[in-house]
């Protein structure tokens, strides 16, 4: 039996702990400031923590870190907030049961009722991926109306429509900010030294969410729209892994390569 350990040393010891979205952001940008990037965060483990915030799902991430080269996180939050996981040794991405319990309470009984409304609603397909406290679909280019959503949030459900693209039927009250406040809180990180980093409206809650915030360069417009000014939100001029190092450099959270 294989022992699960963390994979990484004690995240709330860390100097500085990036949360960060996957499409557009982390994995956004040019392949040379991702290198930069990755390289940065593999060459001070010791002084970094690495939580990633996404859509996506815990087995996509790990065969993202396994087979592209991409750091493998101390935490992920998945599936647009609606999943907690640890990583452990070696590379095992496990949801944290006492975590997740408010997310799976706020989802019983929802996801058949979801499922029944939306599958009446023209111009949407259900993604291909698997699901456990959400409900997630693509946009085709024409024939769906934000208003025939309206039935959908009637099931005390969050109905967030993201980049013209996706939209996502979560349970309510939860999604990538408040999530990350949770876990923010019960691993004992203290808020001022955490960074988040997105690039479309499903981030808004993370990047609102009183922390110090990045909205890489080429964000979704909506994003830019619906973001308050603040001084503890950045707009960069980078995209995805350049905009996250210039932001982390602006705040003075951590040393940063010279070459980026």
């Amino acid at each position: 039996m294989t022992l699960q350990v963390p994979i990484h040393t004690e995240i709330a010891d860390k100097q500085f702990v990036l949360a960060t979205d996957l499409d557009g952001t982390f994995l956004g940008g040019t392949a040379d400031a991702r290198e930069i990037l990755y390289n940065w965060i593999e060459d001070n483990r010791d002084s970094i923590g690495l939580i990633f915030v996404s859509g996506r799902h815990p087995e996509f991430i790990h065969d993202l870190c396994d087979s592209f080269g991409v750091p493998m996180p101390d935490f992920v939050i998945a599936d647009v907030g609606t999943t907690i996981a640890q990583v452990h040794s070696p590379g095992l991405i496990l949801p944290v049961p006492h975590l997740e319990a408010p997310i799976a309470d706020a989802w019983a009984g929802k996801s058949e009722k979801v499922s029944a409304l939306m599958q009446d609603i023209p111009g949407l397909t259900l993604q291909d991926t698997p699901f456990r406290h959400r409900l997630s679909y693509d946009i085709a280019p024409e024939g769906f109306r934000q208003s025939d959503l309206e039935p959908v949030r009637a099931l005390e459900v969050d109905v967030l429509v993201s980049d013209n693209r996706f939209v996502d039927v979560l349970p309510q009250g939860i999604s990538k900010g408040p999530t990350l406040h949770r876990v923010l809180k019960t691993l004992g990180i203290a808020p001022e030294r955490v960074l988040t980093a997105g690039d479309t409206l499903n981030d808004i809650s993370m990047l609102t969410a009183g922390l110090k915030a990045v909205a890489v360069g080429g964000s979704e417009q909506a994003l830019y729209d619906n973001l308050p000014e603040s001084s503890t939100i950045y707009r960069a001029r980078g995209e995805g892994a350049a905009g996250i190092l210039e932001a982390i450099s602006v705040f003075g959270l951590h040393s940063t390569p010279r070459s980026f």
